[in-house]
């Protein structure tokens, strides 16, 4: 059962960076909608993210905890979006 619930959080996890890295799916520290939503999470520790690829990745791994409780987050958002706009919709 938790590798179910594990793999669904996977699953969002890949869709929503690749909506949001689209044209910079290969390079996601360019970005300028990643780079403003570090900026908007992490603050100053964000700036040294723009420097280099490194730099970028050992941001986000040293704040996955931050990450993953993010996007949890987001995926709430997500689902409560779609259920009130299907009971809309009815």
């Amino acid at each position: 059962m938790q590798s179910r619930y594990h793999l669904r959080h996977v699953i969002f996890a890949m869709r929503y960076y690749w909506l949001v890295a689209k044209g910079y799916r290969l390079r996601p520290w360019r970005s300028p909608y990643i780079r403003w939503r570090m900026e908007t999470f992490f603050g100053h520790e964000a700036d040294a993210a723009r420097e280099s690829p490194r730099e970028f990745f050992l941001l986000m791994w040293r704040e996955r905890a931050r990450m993953r409780s993010f996007l949890r987050w987001a995926e709430e958002r997500q689902h409560e979006q779609r259920k009130r706009s299907s009971a809309s919709s009815s």
